[in-house]
């Protein structure tokens, strides 16, 4: 087990969103948590991967395990693409990035800026990041924002290649990824109908 999350209580802003949450991740298997803008999506996330603390419940998961991929791509505009994953690679203790530039085909486009990139562009490179992590269990919030079909299609297959060599995955989306997982639907877990929206930009983790 990757993952365990337990009778789960998590909070925006003092105030309690989502009650009873839980669920187990194995290797292997992806989690899709479904539900409306506004209904707990990012704050689970932001919640599972260490970013604000738990109103109650347990979170257990080894230590580093989890890279959390949100909204905004967290790039660093003068760098190149290769230059920008070597970064990350850095912060994470690994060295390998030529399997993150092939995977979301952005080989051609190593040397240029990259606030030089299109907006998918940008989005293809901020997910390649994941494969530089080397953390088994990935929560993703809306990770295929700015993509088109093929780039989708890219990140999927991405996803499917962690999954077969033992990893995990938690993603908050509305659509199809077009690989096997289970769902969640957080909108049944609401502890209160609030007004804090679930669309907060955050860089990926």
């Amino acid at each position: 087990m990757l993952l365990n999350i337990h009778d789960l209580a998590c909070t925006r802003g003092g105030v309690p969103i989502i009650r009873g949450v839980s669920f187990t991740l194995d290797a292997g298997e992806a989690l899709l948590l479904r539900g409306p803008n506004g209904s707990g999506k990012t704050t689970l996330l932001r919640t599972v991967a260490g970013l604000q603390p738990a109103l109650q419940g347990r979170i257990e998961a080894a230590p580093d395990a989890v890279a959390y991929g949100a909204h905004a791509d967290g790039l660093k505009a003068t760098l190149s693409v290769a230059e920008n994953l070597e970064f990350w690679a850095g912060i994470y203790g690994t060295n390998n990035i030529g399997e993150a530039l092939s995977a979301f085909d952005i080989a051609d486009l190593r040397d240029r800026a990259a606030q030089n990139l299109s907006a998918g562009q940008k989005r293809r490179l901020g997910l390649a990041r994941l494969l530089v992590t080397g953390r088994p269990v990935w929560a993703l919030d809306e990770p295929t924002v700015s993509l088109d079909v093929a780039s989708v299609a890219l990140f999927a297959n991405a996803v499917r290649t962690h999954l077969d060599r033992g990893g995990a995955a938690l993603i908050a989306t509305h659509i199809d990824l077009g690989f096997e997982a289970r769902e969640l639907d957080i909108g049944s877990l609401r502890a209160r109908a609030g007004t804090h929206g679930d669309d907060f930009d955050e860089a990926f983790l």
